[in-house]
């Protein structure tokens, strides 16, 4: 043990000691043996209760064991009457609190503790709470005990307000009780359970371990309710390095979660197919989604956009040939979402050859909240407060990252600039998580780009040159036609990609691509542009056979351009390419 000097022992003792170890295992065996052929026999009696008692108090986490004595218990209960079982469960209660202190993490005695306690005929709450105290007294991270002590609470109907009181005092005993802050976030949303409208979105959990998460997302308190009490802003400010206040910082800024909804529907003539976005990733094949055109129900299939997917927020399917191929007809659709009572209509007019109906990434406020001036206010307060902790502590990465999600709540794009120069920043002080802040920076960089498209009402999507890492938000992209990604860091096009139904030309030139498995079967597909890229066979090009209307393909740079009778293997990969650049 740590801090005992270790003192040397002769070979007798040793002897001595094994001698009385077997010894020992001879009765604990003798005793086991004993119980499970009491049980094979249904055998329920005194002498099975305190076998079983001899053996769990020297291992309370013989799984088997506890399940017997339960067993055990259940009998008596029907053979004693309410007084007799009283004591039996109280004089369990005191066994538990003896193998809780051999071992006060053990799974199996919080569970048989719980058990007693839904049994018994007249609990003692106040004495279990005072336990749970106790406990959290000698270990405040005692996970085992929390959820027992959550237990309790619902039981003995313990006031709320009471229970925030409590992690008051244990927070201000330790800043770095991380169990305390958790349950401070499953209490507010009970105090408080509506609220007028969600807070801002800072909803990116850290990568080292993740935030606390309450039990629904949706019962936020008005943000100003939240960051009356000082508590959190102390506790940072004590100790900015400490995790804990940080993750519960970051839940008290985050937001409800997106409403569920058919997000987009297109239409396309040409290939007589309908894509279908929703705001969540789903399984179309089981959640009730029928097609409705001119008033007739279609009978179709429904597949996601690559094979790898069984759940994704984009679907597609293939209308009976000649169903809207005519030009001069208008048609109408409709998509029912059955599973959540919601539709969307689009209507596909005459001489039109594409169609579609959607909420931008802007309508829906994906990437911030429409903030009232009173939230806006509260924000620009708390990223007041988190530049002054950032002026004293430069270096410190939880407030870098706090700020960075402060900026993108209140202003995306305005604070575009400072966002960048912080991740740089914080790539430099936490090296370790360097590839994590990379790929959140293009996931902003990336949301950022998208706004900035659909403010400008184009379907061309350029972000080269802005070193991604990743790519993200790719069922935002349904309807765009031309993609830039050059001059960035990307290893893969993965399979998300597929979701660019409508794609007709990709740039991808000079990053570090191998992988193409997300240009798969994109029906308008005319050209590829891969040059000095890290493509080094023939079967990482199989994707592309796959694009029926790929016409130029662009490979200079590759490795693969120096395979033997590559352009002969290519001609028959992709027969459709007619300008192939090697």
């Amino acid at each position: 043990m740590h801090g005992r000097v270790k003192i040397k022992s002769t070979a007798q003792q040793e002897e001595e000691k094994r001698k009385e170890r077997e010894k020992k295992l001879k009765i604990y065996v003798a005793a086991r043996d004993a119980c499970f052929s009491k049980r094979k026999e249904g055998i329920w009696d005194d002498e099975a209760l305190q076998l079983t008692q001899q053996l769990l108090s020297s291992n309370p986490d013989f799984a088997t064991l506890w399940n017997y004595r339960r067993e055990i218990l259940m009998h008596l209960e029907t053979v004693k009457d309410e007084d007799e079982v009283q004591k039996i469960y109280e004089a369990e209660l005191s066994f538990l609190e003896s193998c809780l202190k051999v071992n006060p993490k053990s799974y199996g005695s919080w569970h048989h503790r719980g058990w007693v306690s839904a049994r018994l005929p007249r609990p003692d709450w106040a004495r279990e709470l005072s336990l749970c105290d106790r406990c959290l007294s000698l270990d405040d991270r005692n996970f085992h005990c929390w959820d027992y002590r959550r237990m309790v609470v619902k039981m003995s109907g313990v006031p709320v307000d009471q229970e925030l009181g409590f992690t008051d005092r244990l927070i201000g005993s330790n800043f770095s009780n991380y169990s305390s802050w958790h349950y401070r976030s499953t209490l507010l949303p009970l105090l408080h359970p509506e609220s007028p409208e969600p807070p801002s979105p800072c909803r990116e959990p850290p990568h080292s371990s993740p935030p606390p998460s309450p039990q629904t997302h949706s019962h936020r308190l008005c943000i100003q309710q939240y960051l009356k009490v000082t508590l959190v802003q102390n506790a940072f400010f004590t100790d900015p390095n400490d995790q804990s206040a940080w993750f519960y910082y970051r839940w008290l800024l985050g937001r409800a979660e997106r409403e569920e909804m058919i997000s987009c529907v297109y239409v396309s003539r040409d290939e007589e197919r309908v894509a279908v976005a929703f705001s969540r990733p789903v399984n179309a094949q089981s959640v009730g989604l029928l097609l409705v055109l001119d008033g007739q129900p279609q009978r179709v299939e429904w597949r996601s956009v690559h094979p790898r997917f069984k759940h994704s927020p984009v679907w597609i399917c293939d209308l009976p040939p000649g169903t809207i191929s005519d030009i001069t007809n208008e048609h109408n659709l409709t998509v029912h979402w059955t599973e959540k009572h919601t539709h969307r209509d689009c209507a596909l007019y005459t001489g039109r050859t594409e169609s579609w109906c959607r909420d931008s990434a802007t309508d829906q406020e994906l990437f911030r909240s429409e903030l009232s001036v009173e939230k806006t206010s509260v924000l620009q307060s708390e990223l007041q407060s988190c530049n002054q902790l950032q002026e004293l502590e430069p270096l410190n990465k939880w407030c870098l990252l706090t700020i960075i999600l402060l900026m993108r709540a209140l202003d995306p794009l305005g604070y575009e600039k400072e966002t960048l120069a912080h991740f740089q920043t914080l790539k430099e002080v936490d090296s370790m998580r360097s590839a994590y802040y990379g790929d959140l920076c293009s996931k902003f960089m990336i949301e950022n780009t998208i706004l900035k498209m659909e403010y400008a009402e184009v379907r061309v999507f350029s972000i080269s040159d802005k070193n991604l890492t990743t790519l993200c938000h790719l069922d935002q992209l349904l309807l765009v036609t031309h993609i830039n990604l050059s001059s960035n860091q990307l290893q893969q096009l993965p399979p998300q990609f597929a979701m660019l139904q409508c794609l007709e030309v990709l740039e991808a030139d000079n990053n570090s691509i191998e992988n193409l498995e997300g240009v798969y079967h994109l029906p308008k597909l005319e050209e590829v542009l891969l040059k000095n890229n890290k493509i080094s066979t023939l079967a990482d090009l199989q994707p592309l056979a796959s694009c029926p209307k790929l016409k130029r393909l662009d490979l200079r740079g590759n490795p693969v351009t120096q395979t033997a009778n590559i352009e002969s293997e290519l001609a028959e990969l992709l027969p459709s390419v007619t300008d192939l650049l090697l």
